[in-house]
């Protein structure tokens, strides 16, 4: 399964819901006449009824949820496609979903830890890596180890273009970077 969005609320008091895709194009899943709802270990299949572009959203009704408190159970779940129905992404392209969990270490070796979204800017994606928090020393000075583990724990944002992305190996699960730490 490959997620191409996510339910952020009910729309209507039919058991509409509104869809924040993530796809390049905000129609893109529209090409699907099934979608796959859930999240985790839990998701089923659903038969598209209508679908709409609504502002930025996608509005959506799909077959079996009929009112408001059933679109309302669906909120936060995730929208899915099998991978199988979809292109074969170009060299050194990648699906969004593809990313998300990747080990980020630059060129130096640093660890600069997990991407765990990545942000639509118009110019460029841009990774959000969250690094791995590390426990600081034992110090008399419990203000710099609390800074000390605070710099270990930050978030990072790098852009998704090529002079800073270097190599996606997706067996592997890692990222190679070249990206300042301290950044």
């Amino acid at each position: 399964m490959v997620v191409m969005g996510r339910v952020v609320a009910p729309y209507g008091v039919f058991g509409w819901l509104k869809v924040l895709p993530d796809t390049e194009a905000i129609d893109g899943l529209f090409d699907y006449d099934t979608w796959w709802l859930g999240k985790g270990d839990d998701w089923r299949e659903m038969v598209v009824e209508t679908a709409k572009i609504h502002n930025d959203v996608i509005v959506v009704k799909l077959q079996g949820i009929d009112d408001r408190d059933a679109a309302f159970a669906c909120k936060g779940k995730q929208i899915a496609v099998p991978r199988a129905q979809l292109p074969q992404p170009d060299e050194n392209e990648y699906y969004w979903s593809d990313l998300i969990g990747l080990h980020v270490k630059n060129v130096q070796g640093v660890d600069l830890g997990v991407i765990d979204d990545i942000l639509e800017t118009g110019a460029n994606d841009v990774l959000v890596v969250k690094g791995v928090p590390v426990k600081a020393e034992a110090t008399a000075d419990k203000d710099a180890a609390g800074k000390a583990e605070k710099e270990k724990a930050q978030q990072r944002l790098l852009p998704f273009i090529a002079s800073v992305v270097l190599e996606v190996d997706l067996k592997a699960k890692t990222m190679l970077v070249d990206w300042d730490p301290d950044f």
